[in-house]
Order: C-alpha cells, then structure tokens, then sequence
C-alpha cells in the first residue's frame, strides 16, 4: 500500500517527529523561522521545509510584517487530532482507576499483620 503524502492530512503532517517540535516552539506563541531555527537547533531549509507542510495542511498560520514571517499553530485545525485522542481517554483513565484500585489493594495488605 502506498504511503499518503504528509500534506493529505493533519495525522500525516504531525507523524514526523520534528514537526511536531515545530508545533510545541509555537505552542508559546508567534515566531520567525530565524527563531526557530535557533530554539530547535535545525537548519533553515529543515524549518522551512516542514513550515511549508504544516502549512499546506493548514496547522500553521503565518502573518507577513515587511520582510518578517510570523508563524502561529492553528488551534481549530488541531482538532480533528484531538477528538481522535480523546477517543482513548475513557479507556486510558479506566484502566489507571483499576491501577490505583489495585495498588491501593496492595498497600493495604502490606500494612496488614
């Protein structure tokens, strides 16, 4: 089966690793590739490169001031993400309650004669 573009989707653009270090920088707030750059330690065509794929998919927003490129996530575009992870949540927080439930057990027990 042929692998989809990283462009297809948001799910696609955020598999690679170093576009979702991308996302976090912005997390804070606007930047410039420059700045980017320097917070994530890539080089400037790897910044650009990935910018243009999370632009592509609409999870970064850039605003032109003059000669500067103000990078911004798009938080509505994350979305679709979201609700697929939420998804888990009831399992993930089921199986922690019966965690607890079971160390709970377990130091009872110890503190028993």
């Amino acid at each position: 089966m042929a692998r989809r573009p990283t462009t297809a989707d948001a799910f696609n653009a955020v598999a690679e690793a170093s576009r979702r270090e991308l996302l976090d920088a912005l997390g804070t707030g606007e930047a410039t590739v420059g700045e980017l750059v320097d917070r994530l330690r890539m080089s400037q065509p790897q910044v650009s490169k990935h910018l243009a794929v999370l632009r592509a998919v609409g999870l970064v927003l850039v605003r032109v001031e003059g000669r500067h490129h103000w990078y911004r996530v798009n938080g509505p575009a994350l979305k679709p993400i979201h609700d697929w992870v939420r998804t888990f949540e009831r399992t993930w927080n089921t199986r922690l309650d019966r965690l607890d439930d079971l160390l709970a057990e377990l130091q009872s027990r110890e503190k028993e004669p």
